[in-house]
């Protein structure tokens, strides 16, 4: 191998793909909220409740790996 080629990484880095995911759901989620379209309290309060949940799964799979 010269030094002009690039390293490949040591591991797939899976955390930063879940990140992805998760911001994409919020901002997909934010729009929704934010736009014109008006759901029931019951249902903000649900939508807000899993994107707490979803947050909290990965600031705890950030600190396990």
């Amino acid at each position: 191998m010269t030094s002009a080629q690039p390293v490949p990484p040591p591991a797939p880095r899976s955390r930063e793909v879940r990140a992805s995911v998760l911001a994409a759901f919020q901002l997909v989620e934010d729009a929704r909220y934010l736009g014109t379209d008006r759901r029931r309290r019951a249902g903000r309060r649900r939508s807000l409740a899993e994107r707490t949940v979803a947050s909290r799964r990965l600031a705890r799979d950030l600190r396990a790996g």
